[in-house]
């Protein structure tokens, strides 16, 4: 596990580097915000989380409970939920807007094309929506 990546991953990159592109700029992993969110808009006051399935225990294709060590990848998975959740109610305590990409958003046979992706994800920040989440093939705001 420790050769796990928690930040920088293929798909934040992916994220950050479009939305570069469309002109947003932003703070990446910021140590005093609850959570270290992975994108950080203070123009926009939003945050924009990208959620690794597996670790966060989605319900999508791309997420499977290992067969092995049962309980301790459930603690841990149920563990990640439970900070997620309380990491989310505090910045949305602190005022930031919050929107969650989830890995099979952009990965997998769920996954929605690229441009979908940060399309929906730049609409979410210029709208001013308090809240949104992207999945793969769905998307809720």
């Amino acid at each position: 596990m420790s050769g796990i990546r928690g930040r920088n991953t293929k798909p934040e990159i992916m994220l950050r580097k479009a939305l570069h592109a469309q002109g947003f700029r932003f703070r990446i992993h910021d140590r005093t915000l609850p959570g270290r969110p992975d994108i950080v808009l203070p123009k926009w006051k939003a945050v924009i989380l990208v959620q690794g399935c597996f670790w966060h225990g989605h319900d999508c294709s791309l997420f499977r409970m290992p067969s092995t060590r049962q309980e301790f990848w459930c603690e841990k998975i149920e563990g990640n939920r439970a900070r997620d959740a309380r990491n989310r109610e505090k910045l949305i305590g602190q005022g930031w807007r919050v929107f969650e990409v989830w890995e099979c958003a952009m990965k997998g046979p769920e996954r929605l094309n690229p441009e979908q992706v940060i399309e929906m994800a730049a609409s979410w920040l210029r709208e001013g929506a308090s809240t949104g989440i992207l999945r793969g093939a769905t998307a809720q705001m």
